[in-house]
C-alpha cells in the first residue's frame, strides 16, 4: 500500500467529500479508516492546510449534519418495510 502523508490524506477526503457529498461515516469506509480520523483530518487538519478547501467541506458536512435525521428516519422506514413484506 502506498504510504500518503497526513496533509495529502486529508486533501484527498476533502476532495472526495466534495465531489461525492458524502458522510463522515461514508468517506471514513471508502478510505478504510476511522470516522473520528476523517472528521480530524477536515475539520482540524484542513484548516492549516488549505483554509478556503476546509470551508468547502464544512459547507457539506453542515449539510449532512442537517439532514441526518431525515435519513436515519428513511432508514428505519425501509428496516420495517422490509419486515412487513417477509409477513
Amino acid at each position: 500500500m502506498k504510504c500518503i502523508s497526513i496533509e495529502e490524506r486529508a486533501i484527498n477526503l476533502a476532495h472526495y467529500i466534495i465531489d461525492s457529498k458524502d458522510t463522515v461515516r461514508g468517506a471514513a469506509k471508502k478510505f478504510g479508516i476511522s470516522k473520528s480520523t476523517v472528521h480530524k483530518d477536515v475539520s482540524e487538519r484542513l484548516k492549516k492546510i488549505n483554509p478556503g478547501l476546509a470551508k468547502e467541506v464544512r459547507i457539506i458536512l453542515d449539510e449532512n449534519k442537517a439532514e441526518r435525521h431525515l435519513r436515519g428516519g428513511m432508514a428505519t422506514k425501509l428496516k420495517y418495510s422490509h419486515e412487513k413484506s417477509r409477513d
